[in-house]
């Protein structure tokens, strides 16, 4: 939580400016400056803290910009932010960032492609960490089992903006749908055709197809590397639970698999 520290004694200001320094900085009470334009030596610890610092801003903001694109926000789509609230167990204070900046994205004029712009650029184009972003908005924007024609255009944009190809960002869509499916059937044998959909590949995939893509998802969700590279500590359990479900998908396809030889 050494970012969040940052934040609220306001030196990390110093180091982040923009149109996520002014959103946090204004949401906080603190006036962050521009100083992505100082320049000069800053530590990699300082580096990643900034990253977390802009990953949880623009998630957060974003989100709520996604859940107006119909016009109105749903009580499925705050209850969605309010889940995701309570997965990353922020604290009051953080909570009370993290809804005003869901707020802050629902106005009109939010700068989408300039928080876009930026949060590319403070994730140093690490494709890992810009999935994972796209993933959240992706299952935020599904809460009520469905994604809105406008929310989709917004999140293809998103997706665009980030650098995703429509391919990529389809499959996705995919994966986080049958994530979600997945994970509200605990007590029931998941199908196979969603185990599938997980992992991204047919059932005509061979299996030495469906184990590199197992590998490469396992890789790409994998917690620690997603912290080390700027995922903020408290989204740990979010990538955690999305490495059990590919697992499952991938032991589901397995068995499958096997029981038909």
């Amino acid at each position: 939580m050494a970012w969040w520290g940052k934040v609220i004694g306001g030196t990390l200001g110093f180091m982040m400016g923009g149109p996520l320094g002014a959103l946090l900085g204004s949401t906080i009470g603190h006036q962050f400056d521009s100083g992505l334009k100082r320049g000069g030596f800053r530590s990699i610890s300082a580096k990643l803290e900034q990253t977390q610092a802009a990953f949880f801003t623009a998630t957060f903001s974003v989100m709520g910009h996604i859940a107006k694109a119909d016009g109105r926000v749903s009580a499925h789509e705050i209850q969605a932010a309010q889940s995701l609230m309570n997965q990353m167990r922020l604290s009051d204070d953080q909570k009370k960032v993290a809804i005003e900046l869901f707020e802050k994205g629902k106005a009109p004029d939010f700068p989408l492609d300039s928080v876009l712009a930026q949060f590319k650029t403070e994730c140093h184009r690490q494709t890992t960490l810009m999935r994972m972003f796209l993933e959240i908005q992706i299952q935020a924007a599904m809460a009520d089992g469905r994604i809105d024609p406008a929310e989709s255009r917004v999140l293809r944009h998103v997706g665009t903006s980030l650098g995703f190809e429509s391919g990529e960002i389809e499959q996705l869509i995919h994966f986080v749908s049958g994530a979600s499916n997945a994970g509200g059937r605990a007590q029931k044998a998941q199908p196979v055709s969603e185990a599938y959909k997980i992992l991204g590949v047919t059932e005509r995939a061979s299996d030495d197809e469906i184990k590199k893509a197992y590998r490469r998802l396992m890789n790409q969700h994998h917690p620690d590397k997603l912290v080390a590279k700027g995922m903020p500590e408290e989204m740990i359990k979010l990538a955690n639970e999305k490495t059990q479900e590919i697992r499952k998908a991938w032991e589901r396809v397995r068995d499958h698999r096997a029981a038909q030889q």
